[in-house]
């Protein structure tokens, strides 16, 4: 077995190849760029190499001092992990030459399957359905546009080398592919040193399936079971399962077979996932088409192992070294049902606009290992602390759960979501729960637009039931009176004899509650609310019992209360004494600023591009600026019609947060 082996990746999944290298008794290796300096893949590697500034550009994605890297502290085999060098054909062909073991396929197959033109080009001529396009040369954009007339709105525009959501484009119209042809040009290139493009029609209403391919260098292949992606935003994944609540026995066979022929005519080997997809329209499921195949591990396999039991990492460093697959078809196991939530560092409050800047508080949720019963795996690669750059894709953590049956899993999600516990940058977590409590979700009817359908307005807190809205006044007036007598009693507050109040007055949103507190318990509203908890002044989780279930909520204090954060929303609430609460009334309402004058950018970026100078008269919708941050490009457009007063950025500047970028008149 190799002795050492290279991680060429960063964050969650160098930390996760190092803990199964650990396992295996392999000594690992890093490489980190200016801004992963103090990042914990760095700490937990036997040995750690800089490799160059912060832009991926500039250090991830450059082999030759991956190359360097492994010959100066003498690494026997590289792990690419996604992403970066993963799937790029001149990294594992230069490995080759300099003896190096690729800790994935054989360079043909990355060549053949990699290249999202060839391996359609491929899987057509093996007689695999692939989704009707244009697999050839772009040449600019006036040829897009004359492809996409031909095809036939919609269509998708991808970059050839791409993956992971970076460099997709869907257009509706001529107008949406002159706009995003050069952007999906210039992602590609961006994030992957690669800028052509390709178009395909667009299945409407289309589930996203993907079969995990396993191979040994003995001509082994194997089918590890489905997993279903088709919770996406912005063609990136959000939320996978496997298996899927909508493939049969029979489709995941035929599925398999069909992914394992097509693997098998490429020679491959390790791991690797064939992309399928199949219309929600077709009760039958038979017309799958293929999308592309992915030559790397991809990263929600964390799902698969739960419900085979395998290690793929594992799998993977075997197979480079030259072994055997210790098992056949027939003894892949598939054993309950795992969800994975991608817990990203974007608001959902704000348009999932991207979100930087420092972990002030980082808890994720509290692990279990499998056993009796349901269990939950946290996958990351940052701590408290840490910093969320700008340079590099916006994920903090994958939140993994498995139960027996779906449901139990998705509850699981629900339990484990309240508990995780992020400040600093923004981030989806409530956003997740909400779809985990979602009713057409959790039936399992979702197609790849569930959630531009489901949430066409944008995200806005789960919807509350009326029975959490009294246990968070429960829960607030007892938070209230703890505070309350502990002023009391450490800071004489209120006065040796004088006692808290016992009635309450609490607004939560537009809902009001008169709670009172006893020691016979809690009376909401005039009526006796079954609710159990323990709050001591400055705990930041309160974990209750609701009619004897659990009900874990996040508590920040704010000047008129707390704000409450459970069940994937946060609730601002208002907590005053009874006999206080009338006086409200007579409080001024503070009235904000109109801000609509200006053009702010939304996060922390780079000013790709103005499109406008002072002076210019521009229409409401209208783009004025590009922002980039974490490799994807954000088109910010006029919010009125106006004249431009003002331009105080110019391309190129990194912008902060609500950085004013143009004022109009």
């Amino acid at each position: 077995m190799f002795k050492k082996i290279l991680i060429a990746n960063r964050g969650e999944i160098a930390c996760r190849v190092m803990r199964t290298a650990k396992k295996m008794g392999i000594a690992t290796v890093a490489v980190y760029s200016d801004a992963d300096a103090r990042s914990p893949f760095v700490l937990m590697a036997d040995e750690a190499v800089h490799i160059g500034p912060s832009p991926a550009a500039e250090s991830y994605l450059l082999a030759d001092k991956i190359i360097a890297a492994c010959k100066a502290t003498g690494a026997e085999a590289v792990h690419p992990g996604y992403g970066f060098l993963s799937e790029r054909t001149s990294f594992a062909q230069e490995l080759a030459d300099n003896g190096i073991a690729f800790i994935g396929p054989p360079v043909g197959a990355i060549a053949a399957m990699g290249d999202k033109i060839e391996s359609k080009k491929l899987a057509q001529k093996a007689g695999v359905n692939v989704v009707p396009g244009f697999v050839g040369e772009i040449d600019d954009t006036e040829h897009a546009v004359r492809i996409a007339n031909d095809i036939g709105y919609p269509v998708m525009m991808k970059a050839s080398a791409g993956g992971g959501g970076k460099g997709m484009r869907l257009a509706y119209s001529e107008a949406d592919v002159r706009e995003g042809f050069e952007a999906t040009k210039r992602e590609g290139l961006a994030s992957f040193g690669d800028d052509r493009v390709f178009i395909e029609k667009f299945i409407l209403n289309p589930r996203h399936i993907e079969i995990q391919i396993l191979g040994d260098q003995h001509g082994n292949i194997l089918y590890l079971n489905e997993r279903e992606c088709s919770i996406q935003r912005r063609h990136q994944k959000v939320v996978e399962e496997a298996p899927s609540p909508f493939v049969t026995p029979k489709m995941r066979k035929a599925m398999g077979e069909q992914c394992v022929a097509l693997a098998r005519a490429v020679g491959y080997y390790s791991a690797g996932t064939v992309e399928l997809i199949v219309s929600g329209a077709d009760a039958t499921g038979e017309s799958f088409y293929f999308l592309e195949m992915n030559t790397r591990l991809q990263v929600e396999h964390p799902v698969t192992e739960a419900i085979t039991g395998l290690d793929l990492v594992e799998q993977m460093i075997r197979v480079a070294y030259g072994e055997k697959l210790p098992f056949g078809q027939d003894d892949v196991k598939l054993d309950g049902w795992a969800i994975e939530n991608r817990v990203y560092a974007e608001d959902p409050y704000r348009g999932f606009l991207p979100s930087t800047g420092r972990l002030v508080r980082y808890s994720p949720s509290p692990t279990s290992k499998p056993g009796d019963g349901a269990y939950v795996r946290v996958d990351d690669g940052v701590i408290e602390g840490g910093e969320v750059s700008r340079f590099y894709d916006p994920m903090i953590a994958k939140l993994i759960t498995w139960a027996p049956t779906r449901l139990e899993a998705i509850d699981k999600q629900v339990e484990a979501l309240d508990s995780f516990e992020i400040e600093g940058p923004g981030h989806n977590i409530d956003f997740l729960s909400a779809i985990m409590q979602h009713d057409r979700f959790r039936s399992g009817n979702i197609t790849t637009g569930f959630i531009a359908e489901e949430y066409p307005e944008g995200f806005h807190g789960a919807p509350a039931s009326p029975e959490l809205l009294r246990a968070l006044a429960g829960i607030a007036a007892f938070a209230a009176t703890a505070e309350a007598d502990r002023a009391r009693r450490v800071d004489g507050q209120l006065g040796k004899r004088l006692r808290p109040p016992a009635d309450w007055h609490v607004k939560i949103g537009e809902t009001e509650h008169d709670v009172s507190i006893s020691t016979d318990g809690f009376v909401i509203d005039g009526e006796d609310l079954d609710l159990a908890l323990e709050y001591t002044p400055g705990d930041r989780l309160i974990e209750a019992e609701l009619d004897g279930a659990p009900l874990v909520v996040k508590l920040l204090r704010t000047r008129y209360g707390f704000k409450l954060t459970a069940r994937g929303a946060a609730h601002d609430v208002r907590v005053l004494p009874a006999h206080v609460a009338p006086l409200a009334q007579h409080m001024i309402e503070k009235i904000p600023p109109d801000l609509s004058k200006f053009l702010l950018s939304p996060m922390p970026g780079l000013l790709v591009a103005l499109n406008v100078g002072a002076g210019d008269k521009v229409e409401a919708g209208q783009p004025l600026a590009v922002v980039e941050a974490m490799k994807m490009e954000n088109i910010l457009r006029a919010g009125k019609t106006g004249v431009v007063k003002s331009v105080e950025a110019t391309a190129g500047d990194s912008l902060a947060v609500d950085q004013v970028i143009l004022e109009l008149e």
